[in-house]
């Protein structure tokens, strides 16, 4: 069983949880940090030379928690242009298509191999789809995408793999594509979901930031960090709040707490 909430309120540890993350000071050496980051591209594409397109699974809950997909339209038919930005194989873009028959979607990633499984899917058709390889952080979506031409960009666990030093630089491309009065759709890892709190000692790149064992990172989000960042590229805040899910497994008695931040920012 599963149930969900949203809100305002960031998670409250217990104790124990608490103490494991106060004893957990020692940063990944400053050698290794510029490593990782030298070799971030890298580690994304062994990532998915290791799991091909059998890691994540399809999400069909897209359109059922960012009804805007279909709520941006003006009229029932109308054509939308989607910019899927950090695509990876395709999971969130292939049931977006099949649902959708009325999308254009430009998606793009930074792994090369991703962009590949993305291009030999059976579903990718480049009447509906251009997909590219891209770095958010340096290459200007304008290369590919005309500006102010997308109307829905979703950003979809992509933001926690980047340095937060370079995450302004990734909102900051999104914005010259996107459509005046249009918006961003964010999900991604909340402050202490069950995946930052089972990191052992010796993968922490910051606050909130570590590093799995396979190279990749991910930074968990709080409410007002998301906030701060989008506001200062410009964008206005519409939904910013926590998810917070908790899933038990009833025959282990284990119940695993799952937490995400969701938003919507617009382009004035």
């Amino acid at each position: 069983g599963a149930f969900q909430k949203k809100g305002h309120c960031a998670r409250i540890l217990s104790p124990e949880e608490a103490e494991r993350l106060a004893k957990d000071k020692v940063l990944v050496t400053d050698f290794k940090q510029t490593k990782l980051e030298k070799e971030a591209q890298k580690n994304w594409d062994l990532f998915y030379k290791r799991n091909s397109t059998n890691f994540f699974k399809d999400r069909h809950w897209t359109t059922r928690e960012f009804q805007e997909l279909k709520a941006c339209r003006e009229f029932a038919d109308q054509k939308l242009t989607i910019l899927e930005a950090g695509c990876g194989v395709g999971n969130c873009l292939f049931p977006l298509l099949e649902e959708d028959l009325n999308i254009f979607a430009y998606a793009c990633d930074f792994s090369p191999r991703a962009v590949e499984f993305v291009k030999k899917n059976s579903l990718y058709s480049p009447e509906r789809c251009k997909v590219f390889q891209c770095d958010l952080t340096k290459d200007d979506l304008t290369e590919n995408i005309p500006a102010d031409s997308v109307d829905v960009v979703t950003l979809i666990f992509v933001l926690s793999a980047i340095h937060p030093d370079k995450m302004h630089l990734v909102l900051k491309n999104i914005y010259r594509v996107l459509k005046p009065g249009k918006c961003v759709l964010f999900r991604d890892y909340g402050l202490y979901d069950h995946a930052m709190l089972r990191f052992k000692s010796g993968s922490k790149l910051g606050e909130n930031f570590y590093v799995r064992q396979d190279g990749t990172r991910s930074y968990f989000f709080t409410e007002e960090f998301l906030s701060q960042l989008f506001k200062a590229e410009g964008y206005e805040q519409v939904v910013n709040e926590y998810v917070q899910r908790e899933t038990v497994n009833r025959k282990e008695g284990l119940c695993v707490p799952r937490v995400f931040l969701q938003g919507k920012f617009r382009k004035p």
